[in-house]
């Protein structure tokens, strides 16, 4: 795919390249830690997809809501999220954004208009769904975005949200991150068609694909369709052509070897950050040592947060059931 043109002040470029920044160095960083066994549970990196969430982040304001995935932490580092609460939720620490229950797959801030990741496959659009429904019942002019990959594109959840999303016409922007895998199995492998975006028209909304690797590009497909929803326009979907660097979860392979090597070598010939550095410098926008500055900055931002984490304490056995909800009716009760 051909480059978008460098046609933003140097102040969008600017913030663009330091939200994929923090999230490359916190994905990163939980890696390693997931690897010396300082994080429970499963850890899916963001890591080589980080042109979307912050191309497309950079178009909402504060108050626009998102739906995350799996794979979530890109996303609410994306919107703004504190790497302290985030660290600490990570490591399951009663500071962190969900006191620790939540982990890395449930991950959210609801101040920020980050409405959860989600461990279900296509679970994220619906809920992006109601919260676009009550942003047009109530004309708050808001905006909601789920996000999800590709494979969440096979799932009924996902079928269901697009129609009613459309069927209302409603302020939405389908954000489809497509990696070319589900888990350990190419996308060719669980659908006919080869790309998402054909599945939009069935539904009477606009799609574009995009190439999830230039941020630029993202950028201005997220800005258009946004401005489109906010306006009255109604729901769009738009595909990234994306992939990730890591394994389905973790770092390692893990002995399944399902990508072969000259794959993953060829998409990281084209990461999203450091391509994206080379064109500012190239057009003379920044120089190698402001980049570094950055770098430099959010490398000591994860210093402090990993400190944050491991100093503060596990929740205690009384706040099991705090933040727990039950909905009552007249046919009974359900948890």
């Amino acid at each position: 795919m051909e480059l978008a043109t460098l046609d933003l002040s140097k102040d969008v470029l600017l913030d663009m390249h330091r939200r994929m920044v923090r999230i490359r160095l916190f994905e990163e960083a939980a890696g390693r830690l997931a690897e010396g066994s300082k994080l429970p549970g499963f850890l899916h990196l963001y890591v080589g997809e980080e042109a979307v969430a912050a191309g497309v982040c950079a178009a909402l304001t504060d108050e626009d809501q998102i739906t995350s995935t799996h794979r979530g932490h890109g996303h609410l580092v994306a919107k703004g999220g504190d790497f302290r609460r985030m660290m600490a939720e990570l490591m399951g620490k009663s500071t962190g954004y969900c006191k620790g229950k939540g982990g890395s797959m449930h991950i959210s801030d609801l101040e920020l208009g980050m409405l959860g990741a989600n461990g279900i496959v296509g679970a994220g659009s619906p809920i992006a769904v109601g919260a676009a429904f009550a942003n047009w019942y109530r004309k708050n002019d808001r905006v909601a975005v789920p996000f999800f990959g590709d494979g969440a594109t096979n799932i009924g959840a996902f079928h269901e949200a697009a129609n009613m999303a459309c069927a209302l016409h409603l302020p939405a922007v389908f954000v489809c991150e497509n990696n070319e895998y589900g888990e350990f199995t190419p996308r060719d492998k669980t659908m006919a068609i080869t790309d998402i975006v054909d599945r939009a028209a069935g539904y009477g909304m606009p799609g574009v694909i995009v190439d999830g690797m230039d941020v630029i590009a993202v950028h201005e497909a997220a800005v258009e369709a946004v401005a489109r929803a906010r306006a009255g326009g109604g729901p769009s979907l738009i595909e990234c052509k994306t992939y990730r660097f890591y394994n389905h979860h973790g770092v390692q392979n893990l002995g399944l070897k399902y990508r072969t090597d000259e794959e993953v070598s060829t998409w990281k010939e084209r990461d999203p950050i450091f391509s994206f550095e080379q064109r500012l410098i190239d057009a003379e926008i920044v120089t190698a040592d402001d980049l570094e500055a950055v770098w430099a900055e959010q490398r000591a931002d994860i210093d402090d947060a990993i400190a944050f984490a491991e100093d503060s304490p596990l929740p205690t056995s009384d706040q099991i059931l705090a933040d727990v909800y039950t909905l009552t009716s007249s046919f009974g009760s359900a948890s």
